[in-house]
Order: C-alpha cells, then sequence, then structure tokens
C-alpha cells in the first residue's frame, strides 16, 4: 500500500552562493536597460528631462532585480528528497510547492550554466511523469546535486512502478 505525501516545507536550503548566481543573471536585462538610458541621457541633451525618468526607472528595476530578488528567493527555495518523494519550494513573488513521489520519478540530471559552473552550483533537474514538468532545484552545491542525482538514481531502481 502506497503511503500518502503530503505537501510541506521541505527541510534543506540551497547553497548561499545562489544569491550571487542571481544576482549575476539579474544584470543580463535591466543592466544593459540602465547603461542605454545613461549614454542616452548623456549625449542626447534634448530628450534629458524624459530619459532622467527612464534612467531612475531602469535603477530602481537593477537594484529590486540586484537585491531584492536573490535574496528573498534564497529565504524562500527548499528542497529535499527522500525514499519516497521530492520536495521543493521554488519563486519569489510566485511560490511554487511541488510533491513528486519517487515511484513518478524518470529522469534525474545533474545540470551547469557557465555561471554555475564559476560559482560550483549545480541544478538538479527530475523529470516525472507529470504534465506539470520536472522538478528543478535550483542553487546546490555541485557535489550535492551529484550525490542527490546518484541517491535518486538507486531509490528509483528500487522502487516498483513503472514511472508513468
Amino acid at each position: 500500500m502506497e503511503r500518502q505525501l503530503t505537501l510541506r516545507p521541505p527541510r534543506h536550503r540551497i547553497e548561499r552562493r545562489a544569491v550571487a548566481w542571481w544576482m549575476l543573471q539579474s544584470l543580463a536585462f535591466p543592466g544593459p536597460v540602465l547603461a542605454a538610458s545613461v549614454v542616452a541621457y548623456v549625449l542626447w541633451e534634448a530628450a534629458r528631462p524624459w530619459l532622467a525618468v527612464v534612467v531612475a526607472g531602469a535603477v530602481v528595476l537593477q537594484l529590486g532585480a540586484l537585491v531584492v530578488e536573490p535574496l528573498w528567493r534564497y529565504r524562500v527555495h527548499r528542497w529535499e528528497v527522500t525514499d519516497d518523494a521530492v520536495y521543493a519550494l521554488t519563486g519569489w513573488l510566485v511560490r511554487e510547492w511541488r510533491v513528486s513521489p519517487i515511484s513518478r520519478v524518470q529522469t534525474v540530471d545533474a545540470i551547469q550554466g557557465p555561471l554555475e559552473q564559476l560559482l560550483g552550483l549545480s541544478t538538479l533537474r527530475v523529470t516525472t511523469a507529470s504534465s506539470r514538468g520536472a522538478v528543478d532545484i535550483v542553487g546546490l552545491d555541485r557535489r550535492v546535486a551529484a550525490d542527490v542525482a546518484e541517491r535518486l538514481a538507486a531509490v528509483t531502481q528500487n522502487t516498483a512502478g513503472d514511472a508513468t
């Protein structure tokens, strides 16, 4: 008989280095907008009155993306893997709690983008037999992600069911 899984907060925090990862990622969009608006403000004298508003807005967006979002996400993100399920809590404005039974796990991947490699981080992607898609656990130490992936592979092999 299968045990009933409950939606509960996962126990483990992600790595603190994930804050730096999110900060670096935040420079991708607001950073160039801010730089372009400052350059336009300096070079286009006739447009300075309205460009001042654009620059101020870009500064606010950049500060929010650079400081508020990464710290808030760090406070929210949690994860846990047990012999019964994979638990994940993600988000910052919109929070998502996911519980995926081990019997539904199809694949487990450890993914490292360039910034994650630089910071020694990894994303653990647990693909399940769910229309909702994979469960991504971001901001894990690369060794922890590899160990958890190995553990999940072993646990899923010993779990009855065909992950469908």
